[in-house]
């Protein structure tokens, strides 16, 4: 028998329809609502990346950890049953704390394999990425609402008995955070789903923090170059944000693979156009660790029961063929009109795309 009594955060006036806040607005199984963070120093070095979400109608709360450091990446993930105050962030040795929203956060991970305590504090203001739909024939499989930010972190990481003093000098720190309704594993996508087959997708994703300013790019493509989001937004504090109307990218890829060596991203209007340089530090792919598709060892909201935690180690120099079909984060060194920034290049490219040149799934850079 189901418990219908209020929860807490009922107490507060933040309801949106006419249910407890227990509940959401949608019967979708996919229901979700989450978050993801960045933590990188400026010599490439070393990556965190960290996240944690819940899934309503799964019943489902889980997180993650991953850090690398040289060609080796360390990974704990943690997922439990959902209870009732969605206010207490926190999964196995996994937990974040809302120190003052949009403002300041604490990221902690207690596990004796990867550990960290970091204060993450914005250094400009959060801005709403573009609203983020896709569906599979007539369906509707994705829909979300996200925000993205950029921060100074401190504190301290620890992996494998060695530490890393995280600085706001010399580190930088994004987040993005997102929900709605996301596919997550364990369905049959039906008559749909056969008849239309994802055939290409082409995704850059890329929060850039400069000394004075924050710039946000994002596209999705499919394999015939057609865009379905599309952003590219400059914020300066005080200031109104500047659009910089479709941006172009130019990416040189490893012979052989797909894995992005270098890019140009050209912005602006045609009166004033500007080249954002990429230049990549180090690389995590969210297949590995991260739990993002097609992951094979855990991925976002499936049950894995109760007080479920899960570490691995991957080493980086051996081939993980999955990872090539998925996205990857890189952190990254970027120049833009004479100014140097730190961010993330998110990538992903696989099947057709025909700007690319790439024909198939097997297709890859000359």
């Amino acid at each position: 028998m189901a418990d219908d009594r209020p929860v807490p955060l009922d107490e507060y006036p933040v309801h949106q329809v006419p249910l407890s806040m227990k509940h959401v607005a949608t019967g979708d199984r996919n229901a979700y609502d989450r978050c993801i963070f960045h933590v990188f120093d400026h010599t490439g070095s070393a990556l965190l990346i960290l996240g944690l979400g819940v899934y309503p109608n799964l019943g489902v709360i889980d997180a993650y950890a991953t850090f690398r450091t040289g060609n080796t990446l360390h990974a704990v993930r943690a997922s439990d049953a959902l209870g009732e105050d969605r206010m207490h962030l926190a999964v196995g040795p996994l937990r974040i704390e809302v120190v003052r929203p949009l403002q300041q956060l604490r990221l902690v991970g207690t596990d004796e394999e990867l550990s960290y305590d970091l204060t993450w504090t914005a250094a400009f203001p959060a801005l709403w990425e573009p609203h983020h739909l896709q569906r599979r024939g007539d369906r509707l499989t994705l829909e979300g609402r996200r925000f993205v930010q950029a921060g100074q972190v401190t504190g301290e990481i620890r992996a494998a008995g060695t530490e890393f003093r995280v600085r706001a000098e010399g580190w930088t720190g994004t987040r993005d955070r997102s929900w709605g309704v996301r596919p997550v594993p364990g369905e049959d996508g039906g008559r749909l789903a056969a008849d239309h087959p994802t055939g290409g997708f082409h995704w850059i994703w890329c929060p850039v923090a400069f000394e004075d300013r924050f710039l946000m790019v994002i596209t999705q493509e499919d394999a015939d170059g057609h865009r379905s989001l599309n952003d590219a937004t400059l914020v300066r504090p005080g200031r109104r944000d500047r659009q910089l109307g479709w941006p172009h990218a130019e990416i040189g890829y490893r012979s052989g693979t797909r894995h992005p060596e270098r890019a140009v991203i050209h912005l602006g209007d045609p009166r004033k156009p500007q080249e954002l340089e990429v230049e990549i530090l180090t690389s995590s792919p969210l297949a590995l660790g991260a739990g993002y598709p097609p992951a094979d060892d855990w991925q976002h909201g499936t049950w894995q029961g109760r007080g479920w935690v899960d570490r691995r180690t991957y080493d980086l120099t051996a081939p993980h063929p999955l990872a090539a079909y998925g996205v990857t984060d890189h952190s990254a060194r970027f120049r833009l009109d004479g100014r140097t920034g730190h961010g993330i290049f998110e990538h992903g490219t696989f099947g057709r795309h025909d700007p690319s040149g790439f024909t198939g799934f097997d297709s890859v850079a000359p």
